[in-house]
């Protein structure tokens, strides 16, 4: 009797908790927690693997090794990945306050979408997706994008108001379809990212280009505009290569996909 009414306080507990973490600050963990502290799977060393996918020493790569599936996961979902994530917020910000403004309004801070300003977890954690470690579907993740649900990655979050409250604009450019466009702008307001100078997505005239053509292309263009390129923060390593980068560019982690 006594274990029955432990059972079903610590259930309370545990449901109590969960209800108060707000959607939009934390990333809420979606599978079991196994196996983060091996990371050494069939011969493969799943940490080091990681390391040199962030380093861009391993380039080109088409899946997450399927024995580091379970590791990718469970830092994606961790705290290891949020205090990473923190750690670059922190370091962008730093540099950010700095800097001095002009006062035209033309200093800008890039920012990519996807593993940048919302994180895709909820949709990778997915049996059928597996953190990356089964073949990309277009068709499935752009209906994951057409729900407009995706989270907050809460350092990138805070960065990003903290410098529009020092006099930064953001432009935010992804290689996300035009289609998309409302409910990418919905989906970021939703998630707390209330203010933005441009919200540039992938229309037909960028068909055929690769990720860094298309983002240099869209951040040539703010150039000739005027603007400045300040920083510039993504997940990609082509995010931030090619033309007009940025004066200092930020990579938040991301192991799993690779685009080139």
């Amino acid at each position: 009797m006594a274990a029955s009414v432990f059972l079903i306080l610590f259930a309370i507990t545990v449901l109590t908790c969960t209800a108060a973490h707000d959607f939009q600050t934390s990333i809420h963990l979606l599978r079991p927690r196994q196996g983060l502290g091996r990371q050494l799977v069939e011969g493969v060393d799943c940490l080091s693997w990681r390391l040199a996918v962030e380093t861009n020493n391993l380039r080109n790569w088409q899946l997450v090794p399927e024995s580091c599936e379970s590791y990718v996961g469970n830092y994606m979902l961790g705290k290891q990945y949020r205090r990473d994530c923190k750690v670059v917020a922190d370091a962008a910000l730093e540099y950010a306050s700095r800097l001095n403004l002009t006062g035209d309004g033309k200093d800008i801070w890039v920012f990519d979408i996807d593993e940048t300003t919302l994180s895709n977890s909820p949709y990778y954690a997915r049996t059928d997706v597996q953190f990356g470690a089964l073949p990309y579907n277009a068709t499935k993740f752009n209906e994951w994008v057409a729900e407009g649900t995706a989270p907050a990655i809460p350092a990138v979050r805070y960065l990003y108001n903290k410098l529009v409250s020092l006099g930064f604009k953001n432009v935010i450019l992804s290689g996300t379809n035009a289609r998309f466009q409302d409910v990418r702008a919905a989906n970021l307001h939703k998630a707390g990212y209330r203010s933005w100078e441009r919200l540039i997505l992938k229309g037909d005239a960028d068909k055929g280009l690769s990720a860094v053509a298309y983002k240099s292309k869209r951040r040539t263009e703010l150039v000739s505009q005027g603007y400045r390129i300040v920083g510039n923060v993504g997940d990609q390593w082509s995010d931030l290569l090619g033309a007009n980068a940025g004066s200092r560019t930020f990579k938040v982690p991301d192991p799993m996909y690779y685009i080139a």
